[in-house]
């Protein structure tokens, strides 16, 4: 009886070994005359909600997975039979269930697209994205889910979404194009990557790779209510994006509705600002902006509208802490708030935005006069430490204004020489041109330290003292504002020593005549009780209307021409005992004639140019004793 038993158990797994093996053999067979090319195409239409076409018969394979495979395969609108297609893929491989098969019917849960080609088009937010499917299991499914979440936006049901299954779908070697004048243009290139999505109401990732405007870039994106979401929901999401110019994460809520928003942290990251917008090719020129920029915050977005708070922003290492408005108007973008920083760049920053200062060419180059065009810029600014160039600042409170045509940076507070610092740099385009305007108002300040931040090193009375300057001019190229500006200049200066004079020795040439180099009587020093300059500029040139320069026993009086252009001096002048009033030139910068100077006072004239001066002297002159 149980050898019995035993040979039955034998045949009978002989005959479902020989059963099975049967319908393995015959599933290309059955697949070849039953699953065949339509019905392929409309499981597949019915699946993606396109017109599916496939040119080429299906090749089917049983090892090692039972899949078919499908050449020159179209994804199509029904309503747009004159459209291109919006997916065309060289070959889509299907992994197909085999007893379903058996049966004469089509199911798959993973398909694979090589060489795909998928259209988009620009949508009104922006965004490029392909044409949605009229129908098909997943546009009813996001149907049924609208209406669970019409019903209770704020808490929908989620036991009432529909669970019909998705599957994956692969992608390799693929291309995004878009439309432009009639012909495909690309947009992304070598896209590869994944959908995993096993039914409507579980969650959904996306991991995509690809080339884009000349950088490998990696996305990935997932939620736990991928349904909720595409139906207008709200749902928990996750995103990022990583390129060698520029990194992007997201984690919080999102809508697609009509009042589509995100809520959540984002973090951004470049290793250089300027290489982050010539790689999106950001209208915005970026001149000889800042390198490193990280920014961390918390976003409320919607509607075209972004408000970052929280917000910590790091440039070149340097951290600050703030509130940031991005929004959109006539198309260009709006970016307010205020910024704090311990230390900061501030022309670096700003060239980002503003030509406040020369790209990094050899030259100056020309100014670019189109980027309140591009940019409406609205910034509150302030740092304990900051630097303009050479010019160290602290305390400072800045505002920079970029609008219709209109740029204004203005410091209107910092401490800087051990005094105090205001200054304005403004360009408005008008018909004429643009015009650029300078302001600069030193108060109580070191005019050492500030001669030589300013570059000027001869003749600057060192103390205490007050410096204004005002400058305006044609704004066409750096070299222009300067050549061609008008305005003032005026000074006023403490007690203190005028270095580089060698006042005896001065005299002492001066009376026995002949030129001689300012540098001869250079190695000196003059106490002052104190000075006093005013200057108008006309076309880059200033004239002195007064400049005197008060000593115990002396004064020292100058009037002429100096040439910014040319670095040009055309000055006479004179040293006057104290007591004794100053013998003016008569006309148009001339030396009185010596029969009119008083014997007491010693004229001279300065000529050559700003770095090598010359004395000439005019008059008979008194004793330096």
């Amino acid at each position: 009886m149980p050898s019995s038993l035993i040979r039955r158990g034998v045949w009978a797994i002989g005959v479902a070994v020989l059963i099975i093996a049967l319908a393995v053999a015959a599933l290309p067979l059955i697949a070849s005359t039953r699953i065949v090319r339509d019905r392929i195409a409309w499981e597949l239409s019915a699946w993606s909600g396109f017109r599916v076409t496939i040119e080429g018969s299906p090749r089917i394979e049983v090892w090692p997975k039972f899949r078919a495979i499908l050449s020159d395969v179209t994804l199509s609108q029904w309503t747009e039979t004159d459209a291109p297609p919006v997916v065309e893929a060289d070959r889509v491989e299907v992994d197909l269930s085999a007893m379903a098969a058996l049966q004469g019917n089509v199911a798959f849960s993973t398909a694979r697209l090589v060489r795909p080609t998928i259209r988009v088009q620009r949508m009104a937010s922006g965004f490029y994205l392909p044409p949605l499917p009229t129908g098909g299991r997943i546009t009813r499914s996001i149907d049924t889910a609208r209406g669970v979440v019409t019903a209770n936006p704020q808490k929908p049901d989620l036991g009432r979404l529909p669970s019909d299954p998705f599957g994956t779908v692969e992608f390799r070697d693929g291309r995004v194009v878009t439309s432009v004048d009639g012909k495909d243009s690309e947009v992304l290139s070598s896209l590869s990557g994944q959908v995993n999505w096993e039914a409507m109401n579980s969650e959904a990732s996306l991991t995509a790779s690809g080339i884009w405007r000349g950088e490998s870039v990696q996305l990935d994106f997932s939620s736990a209510k991928p349904l909720v979401l595409f139906a207008g929901g709200a749902a928990p999401v996750t995103l990022s994006f990583k390129a060698a110019p520029a990194t992007f994460s997201f984690d919080g809520t999102a809508s697609m509705s009509d009042n589509a928003y995100l809520d959540g942290q984002a973090k951004f990251a470049a290793p250089s600002l300027r290489r982050v917008l010539e790689w999106s090719q950001a209208s915005i020129a970026p001149g000889a902006a800042i390198g490193a920029v990280s920014i961390a915050s918390k976003v409320n977005a919607s509607a075209g509208r972004a408000k970052l708070e929280n917000t910590t922003v790091t440039l070149n290492n340097n951290p600050g802490m703030g509130a940031l408005d991005f929004s959109f108007a006539d198309g260009s973008p709006v970016i307010a708030g205020t910024l704090a920083f311990d230390t900061l760049d501030l022309r670096s920053f700003l060239s980002a935005f503003t030509p406040v200062a020369p790209a990094g060419e050899a030259g100056p180059g020309d100014i670019d006069t189109s980027f309140p065009d591009r940019i409406n810029l609205d910034l509150r600014l302030s740092a304990a430490h900051a630097t303009v160039g050479p010019v160290q600042l602290a305390d400072v409170a800045a505002t920079a204004q970029v609008k219709n045509g209109l740029a204004v940076f203005d410091i209107s507070d910092a401490s800087a020489f051990n005094g105090n610092i205001q200054s304005s740099l403004r360009f408005d385009r008008k018909p004429e041109g643009t015009q650029v305007e300078m302001r600069l108002l030193a108060s109580d300040v070191d005019t050492g330290a500030f001669a030589t931040a300013a570059g000027m090193t001869r003749l600057v009375p060192a103390g205490t003292g007050t410096v204004s300057v005002i400058l305006k001019g044609p704004g066409k190229a750096w070299n222009s504002i300067f050549e061609n500006a008008d305005g003032s200049f005026s000074a006023t200066f403490g007690p203190g020593a005028l270095n580089g004079l060698d006042l005896p020795a001065f005299l002492k040439r001066n009376q026995q005549g002949g030129f001689f180099a300012l540098d001869d009587v250079a190695n000196g020093s003059l106490p002052i009780e104190g000075a006093e300059i005013k200057a108008s500029i006309s076309k880059g040139v200033a004239r002195l209307d007064k400049a005197e320069i008060n000593s115990q026993k002396y004064k020292i009086w100058l009037s002429g021409i100096a040439s910014y252009a040319g670095r040009g001096l055309a000055l006479s002048g004179g040293v006057v005992p104290n007591g004794q009033p100053a013998q003016q030139p008569q006309t148009n910068g001339q030396a009185a004639s010596p029969a009119a100077t008083p014997p007491s006072q010693s004229l001279f004239f300065v000529g050559g140019n700003w770095s090598a001066p010359f004395i000439s002297p005019i008059a008979p002159g008194v004793s330096g004793q």
